[in-house]
């Protein structure tokens, strides 16, 4: 029921006035019923609201008043005269008033001052109308945005009555219980009375969504050659006047016909081919320029062809005819010898009409014959479509003249382009950004009306809508490009901005001064700028005339004084308006800045709503795109909310409504661009609103950062195509979200895994827009003569513009809180030894991997992947990159004795960069690296002491033993290196429950007894030759050695014997001819690979004779796993020898041991208790590798496993049929999961992994792999 209070006052003449205020039942609302009783005539309630701790007078919301006051008159009911109020604000404590009688114009007042009356909400709404525990919630949520002090009960009572006012303030917006229930954050488990708040459980705040049916997947075709899309009429004009001479083309498409010109240079002569594909007498009417494109001047008469003559300031020739047998067309032959032109226009006449480029002159610009244009440029040309970026160059000149013109001619060039890759819509957003950031000219002495600017936009935009539709694979990039331009309109949409603003010059009385110039300005040609003109003139009213929020609002959008003074029509007065205007101008110019936003400012968010919500054509959007009627409620409440400071609701509210709308923008029936232009305009504000709340979020509170992240992650879903992998890290943000345990170190180490995986994910789509967007930003901005800074900034402004930036943020800074609750500290020792040296930085390891340092060196590298070689000389090396702890690299790191170590903190990695070029000292520690400055002569003792330590690497050649295949019974150590001859050892020891795998093998030898047979003979010669070379250390001559290799033919008694003993251990048949040929590939590659450059330059570091290296050929059977492990019997990285270290990913086991970005899960077992592993990191590796039952050929020569070697990794394996990457979904993942099936199964792996180590007697590298639970041993070696 609700809650009335009464209030009663006697005045002059015997009236009384009668005040009840009631609480109505919605919970957000109070009535406020004035009865004046006893009154002879007419009187009006004058009357305003007061605010807590304010006594000014407030109009509320819901009305309007240009006094601060309301004037109600009192209506006759009954014997008495009525007023109802109606109030939806919280905030109002009081309502003030007078009485004043109309006919008299006089005033009733209380005591020569106001009557009051007191609204007091919270006793007139009954609290259970508000359910407790969203109260409780909410007023948790205000405890916690004050930082979480202390607080007294008088202290929580105050929040507990804010919670109150919060959630009538947002039911009294049109928030529903529902969506306040739903939205809720913190959820409550006990139940409060009306006693204040108390603290309650912290869980965090949780979304969940169905994101995988926001799943878009397509193919990405990249236009790679650059070429032409060559039509019949230019292959004929080739054709005819030949190949070799033509140094620049282009062709026009207007109507069905085309226009061709050929330039040539014949005999240092410019010759221009004209050809069209029209019929009948057709006359070509021209001129030529000198200095600028734009001129039009009578040619010369020695460069006339012929059939031509002067007419009216220009030539006119006419076409000859050419035919052949298929085709016909005609064309005109001009020699404009060296006459230094630069360029020609024209129009065509035939079948008596004029024919011209969309109401232009066709314009072609010449290029000189040592031309240094777009031949020259620096750029990989096979991603970028070159005739359009040269096309867009040439006819910049044009498109310069006014935005009409630019946008026509966008029209037609992304027609002609749209089905060439993705290369050209890539060149017509490049070309639009480099406008829409003002490094191009908009308009230059062309005068164009607003209506025309408008149409020539939608059309363009409508083109973008059509690819949309039709090119899915597209869409990211006609995203980016309708980000940057109007909407447009047909109709009065332009004229509007024309007829506007001579109404609000009139009705303002400013007909001269800025205003005129302004005026004069959008007459001649309206543009984006005039949006941030006005929204300046309306700040700089509203400050009461302050001319500096006028110039402020300009320089915070990038106009200057300079810029306005540059226009055609400049604007180079300030404004200046009467004071009494400032009502009408406010609400002109609002208005107006309406009708600019709607055609320059497709990404505007009150323009895209209305435009939106408004029915177009007879087709209301929500009808026939099946959208829910909740979207409506959505963005009406974002209308109202987007004003609010509190930027919190608004953060859900702009994702809940992209959700709402996504599935009718996968598949849009009808009015696709409205749908998408208010996508666009939500992800904009959304990005501008997140960057707002970040300055107030609280990185050492989980929940608050789990629930912003929650947010962001579902707005990149819906915002990237090909997007499978985002969504499969936001199911996975799901889950750590519902497992949030305040202080656990395991769910810090989960979470961290996710947002590492993250980092991956958003660093290859970076590395993924620079590949694609970069080239032709590069290639067109030097056509353009873009300053350098502008080329160089293009892609990386475009990526943070973008939806993954402020990802990038948020977990950069959540990252050291989780570190912190992991206890895992900013590094991560991989190997771990002292050390001293010299610090340099490189980007990437691999560049420097046959670098010899003459001094102890510490490499930071930005880069490694954990295939690279160390380079000699140097002592440690750090980096920020994630390394496998059994990677090829952290191996042989720690095999020579060298600190090899990822940093987490950037902080720290910058403040050691800053000391390159000086000595630095490196301490391991149980808790990461201790790192001081180091003395430089200790350096150098240090490193004579270890470098003189001898290694004792010794190689032995071996010899063949007659057979090309042996059976792994006939495995001896003289015959198959320790990776086969272990396997042997194993399959006659292990317990029946750890499987072997069939293997077989070529053994040493094999490869040179084939190189020497004849049908090899001239490869054997060539590879002779090539390690001569080599030898004198030509290390490009490594890459040629291994292309010889592979071009060897296989012996007729080699194919034989594989096949036998392939059937005779049962291992999968290799089939058909081509099953032959994929395995024979296979096993050239492997012995390819002793002439990687990784591993001839380990041999040359470790003295080996490379040319003693030999190469057998272990032959196993893939195990078609679930999992893959690598387990070392002694911990790398702690060196305790009672702890058992593995690792552990999806599918096959080169995700691993390869350079595959991410983390393996590894956990670690006490070999006291094999029963009670530790996980120590879960899984952030990005694919697994699947393969169908094959044969994998590994590498097993017999310089692996030696003394003082790690030569493990550093030759090929390869797996016959090509493994499928698959992008990893964890957020279901058993091994993370289901905790009981996690702990069978490390214990059993950690069990298998004892076994081994007790049968051999020392420390193991053993890889294996999981399947259907069973265990399988595929290697096992001594660990290093």
């Amino acid at each position: 029921m609700a809650t009335s209070k009464a209030q009663q006052f006697q005045l002059n003449e015997g009236m009384e006035l009668q005040i009840t205020v009631t609480g109505l039942p919605n919970g957000s609302s109070v009535r406020a019923e004035f009865h004046l009783k006893n009154c002879p005539r007419t009187w009006i309630l004058h009357w305003g609201c007061i605010y807590q701790g304010n006594n000014n007078w407030f109009v509320p919301s819901e009305h309007s008043s240009k006094q601060g006051a309301l004037q109600t008159p009192f209506v006759k009911s009954g014997n008495a005269y009525v007023v109802i109020l109606e109030l939806r604000d919280p905030r109002v404590r009081a309502i003030e008033f007078v009485l004043k009688d109309g006919s008299h114009n006089r005033w009733l007042k209380q005591h020569n001052g106001n009557f009051r009356v007191e609204i007091p909400w919270n006793d007139l709404h009954v609290h259970h109308q508000i359910p407790k525990n969203l109260i409780e919630r909410r007023a948790h949520k205000i405890w916690d945005r004050k930082g979480r002090p202390q607080s007294s009960a008088h202290e929580q009572q105050i929040d507990y009555d804010n919670a109150v006012r919060e959630l009538q303030i947002e039911l009294a917006r049109g928030i529903s219980l529902d969506d306040l229930q739903a939205n809720s954050t913190v959820p409550v488990e006990k139940e409060v009375t009306n006693e204040p708040h108390q603290t309650v459980n912290n869980q965090s705040y949780r979304r969940k969504h169905d994101v995988q049916k926001w799943l878009q997947k397509y193919a990405e075709p990249i236009n790679r050659n650059g070429s032409v899309q060559s039509s019949t009429l230019v292959e004929l004009s080739k054709r005819s006047v030949g190949q070799e001479n033509v140094i620049s083309q282009k062709s026009f498409h207007v109507r069905n016909y085309e226009i061709t010109v050929l330039q040539r240079n014949v005999n240092g002569d410019c010759r221009l081919w004209v050809a069209t594909n029209m019929a009948g007498p057709t006359v070509l009417h021209w001129g030529v320029a000198k200095s600028s494109a734009g001129e039009w001047l009578i040619p010369p008469p020695d460069v006339l062809p012929e059939k031509s003559k002067f007419v009216h300031g220009a030539c006119q020739t006419h076409f000859t005819d050419m035919s052949s047998r298929e085709h016909s067309y005609q064309f005109i032959d001009i020699n404009l010898k060296r006459g230094g032109l630069v360029g020609i226009q024209f129009v065509i006449w035939s079948g008596g009409y004029w024919l011209n480029n969309n109401g232009t002159n066709f314009i072609v610009n010449l290029k000189s014959a040592d031309s240094t244009s777009s031949d020259k440029l620096d750029v990989d040309e096979k991603y970028i479509l070159k005739w359009l970026l040269d096309e867009i160059s040439e006819r910049e000149i044009e498109a310069e003249r006014s935005l009409m013109h630019r946008f026509n001619i966008a029209t037609e060039l992304t027609d002609r382009c749209k089905d060439e890759g993705e290369g050209g819509c890539i060149g017509i957003m490049v070309w639009m950004r480099f406008m829409a950031t003002r490094h191009l000219t908009w308009n230059k002495n062309y005068n164009v009306k607003p209506r025309e600017i408008s149409e020539a936009l939608e059309r363009f935009t409508n083109l973008m809508e059509k690819i949309y539709l039709q090119k899915p694979n597209k869409r990211e990039i006609v995203r980016l490009t309708m980000a940057l331009v109007g909407r447009g309109g047909q109709g009065d949409v332009g004229q509007r901005i024309r007829d506007e603003i001579l109404v609000i010059q009139r009705n303002n009385h400013c007909k001269s001064g800025m205003m005129e110039e302004w005026h004069q300005k959008l007459h001649n040609n309206s543009s984006a700028d005039d949006v941030i003109i006005c929204e300046a003139l309306l700040n700089y009213v509203r400050s009461d005339f302050r001319i500096d929020a006028y110039w402020q609002t300009l320089k915070t959008n990038g106009l200057t004084k300079e810029r306005l003074a540059s226009y055609d029509r400049p604007i180079v007065s300030e404004p200046r308006f009467r004071s009494d205007a400032k009502e009408g101008l406010i609400r002109d110019l609002t208005m107006y800045l309406k009708t600019l936003k709607a055609v320059h400012s497709g990404a505007d968010l009150e323009s895209a709503i209305d435009t939106f919500l408004s029915p177009s054509k007879g087709h209301h959007v929500f009808a026939v795109n099946g959208l829910s009627p909740k979207l409506q409620d959505l963005l009406n409440l974002v209308k109202r909310l987007v004003r609010e400071e509190n930027t919190e609701p608004l953060i859900e509210k702009l994702v809940d409504a992209r959700i709402q709308l996504h599935p009718a923008l996968r598949a849009p029936r009808t009015r696709a661009k409205d749908l998408l232009f208010l996508d666009i305009a939500l992800e904009s504000c959304f990005k501008t609103t997140i960057e707002k709340r970040l300055i107030s979020l609280n990185f050492n509170n989980p929940p608050e950062i789990i629930f912003v992240i929650c947010v962001v992650l579902e707005n990149l879903c819906l915002s990237t195509v090909n997007n499978e992998e985002i969504i499969f890290c936001t199911k996975d943000w799901y889950r750590v979200s519902e497992a949030y345990k305040p202080h656990d170190v395991q769910w810090a180490l989960q979470t961290k895994a996710v947002l590492d995986r993250l980092q991956l994910v958003l660093a290859d789509r970076c590395q993924h827009y620079f590949t694609l967007i970069q080239p032709s930003a590069k290639y067109l901005g030097q056509l353009l003569r873009i300053d350098k800074h502008g080329i160089d900034v293009f892609t990386e402004e475009v990526i943070r513009s973008g939806p993954g930036a402020v990802l990038s943020t948020l977990i950069n800074r959540f990252d050291p809180s989780l570190r912190k609750i992991a206890n895992l500290g900013c590094w991560q020792v991989i190997s771990s030894a002292d050390a001293y040296g010299f610090l340099v930085c490189v980007n990437e390891l691999i560049v420097v991997q046959n670098k010899v340092y003459s001094k102890p060196t510490v490499i930071i590298a930005s880069k490694v992947t954990g295939e690279e070689e160390i380079p000699a000389g140097v002592v440690a090396v750090l980096t920020p990159s994630m390394i496998d702890v059994l990677s090829h690299v952290s191996i042989r790191a720690r095999n020579s004795k060298i600190c090899f170590a990822t940093c987490f903190d950037q902080n720290v990695l910058s403040n050691l960069k800053s000391k390159e070029g000086r000595a630095i000292s490196i301490h391991t520690k149980s808790t990461g690296l201790v790192i001081s400055d180091g003395n430089n002569s200790d350096v150098y003792v240090r490193h004579v002491y270890i470098s003189s330590v001898p290694r004792g690497v010794i190689s032995k050649g071996k010899k063949f033993c007659g057979h090309y295949v042996i059976s792994s019974k006939e495995f001896t150590d003289e015959r198959v290196g320790s990776k086969s001859y272990n396997i042997k050892f194993l399959r006659e020891r292990v317990p029946s429950w750890i499987k072997i795998p069939t293997s077989a093998a070529l053994p040493f030898g094999t490869f040179e007894n084939v190189l020497s047979d004849d049908s090899n003979k001239d490869v054997a010669r060539r590879i002779s030759t090539l390690k001569d070379s080599l030898n004198r250390g030509d290390l490009t001559k490594l890459k040629a050695i291994q292309e010889a290799i592979l071009q060897m033919c296989a012996p007729m008694a080699l194919r034989n014997e594989l096949m036998t003993k392939l059937r005779s251990e049962r291992m999968p048949y290799l089939g058909d001819e081509s099953g032959w040929n994929q395995s024979w590939v296979a096993i050239k590659k492997v012995w390819a690979s002793k002439w990687n450059e990784r591993a001839y330059v380990s041999c040359k570091k470790t003295k080996l004779d490379h040319d003693e290296v030999c190469m057998a050929v272990l032959i196993q059977e893939v195990i078609c796993g679930d999992y893959a492990f690598v387990i070392h019997t002694n911990n790398p990285v702690s060196g305790d020898s009672s702890e058992i270290y593995t690792e552990i990913v999806k599918g096959l086991g080169e995700t691993l041991v390869g350079a595959y970005p991410g983390r393996a899960m590894s956990f670690i077992t006490k070999k006291t208790n094999l029963r009670s592993p530790t996980v120590i990191s879960y899984p952030s590796k990005r694919i697994g590798l699947y393969s169908k039952p094959s044969i994998i050929f590994r590498s097993d020569s017999n310089n692996e496993d030696l003394e003082g070697n790690a030569g493990a990794g550093l030759y090929d394996s390869v797996i016959m049929d090509e493994a499928e990457e698959v992008v990893v979904d964890y957020s279901r993942e058993p091994l993370i999961m289901d905790k009981s099936y996690q702990v069978r199964l490390f214990s059993a792996i950690a069990e298998a992994g004892n076994v081994i180590e007790t049968l051999y007697g020392c420390p193991q590298d053993i890889e294996g792999v999981v399947k259907g639970g069973h265990i399988y041993i595929v290697q096992a070696r001594p660990q290093v």
